[in-house]
C-alpha cells in the first residue's frame, strides 16, 4: 500500500489489492478505443477519466460500465481491475475502484449528462500536472500509479496466452 498527499492536502491510500479498503462507492475508468485514450470533458473540472458514484442495487463493475457510456458513450469491454483508492477528508472518506478497459464500441449521444463527452488523446502527457486542460483529479499520483499498474497486467495477461 502506498500513501501520499493530494493537491488538496488530504491522505491518499493506494493499493492493488481489490476491496483492500473495503466496498468501493466510486469508479474511475482508464479507456482506450483504437489505441487512443479516451476522457472526457468535465464541465467545471476539465479533462479527465470516466467515472463516478455508485448507485443504489449496483455492482462497481456496473456503475463502471454506466459511468463510462453515460460520459463518453462507450461500450465497455472486459473490465480489468487496476487498484482502489481511499481518500481521507475531513467530511470524512470515499473509496474508488480503477478499471481499465478497451472499448467495444465508441457511440455519439445526445446528451452526455455532467460532461461535454469523448475526448481521444493519442497519448497523454509527461507532465500532466502542468497542463491547465486536465481535471485536478489526473494531476496526483494515482493516475501514474494506475498506468504503471495496467502496463503490468498486461505483460502478465500477454504471458498467459
Amino acid at each position: 500500500m502506498l500513501s501520499f498527499f493530494d493537491k488538496n492536502g488530504h491522505k491518499v491510500e493506494f493499493s492493488t489489492a481489490n476491496e483492500a479498503f473495503g466496498e468501493a462507492d466510486h469508479v474511475l475508468v482508464l479507456c482506450r478505443w483504437k489505441e487512443q485514450w479516451v476522457l472526457t470533458r468535465h464541465s467545471v473540472r476539465g479533462l479527465e477519466f470516466p467515472g463516478g458514484k455508485k448507485e443504489a442495487g449496483e455492482t462497481i463493475e456496473e456503475t463502471a460500465k454506466r459511468e463510462v457510456f453515460e460520459e463518453t458513450g462507450g461500450k465497455a469491454g472486459e473490465l480489468l481491475f487496476v487498484g482502489q483508492y481511499r481518500v481521507h477528508s475531513q467530511a470524512g472518506y470515499f473509496i474508488k475502484s480503477i478499471y481499465y478497459t478497451e472499448l467495444l464500441r465508441l457511440d455519439s449521444k445526445q446528451d452526455y449528462l455532467e460532461t461535454e463527452g469523448p475526448v481521444l488523446k493519442k497519448r497523454l502527457p509527461d507532465s500532466i500536472e502542468e497542463e491547465q486542460e486536465f481535471s485536478f483529479i489526473m494531476k496526483d499520483q494515482i493516475l501514474p500509479l494506475s498506468l504503471k499498474r495496467i502496463k503490468e497486467l498486461k505483460r502478465t495477461e500477454g504471458k498467459k496466452s
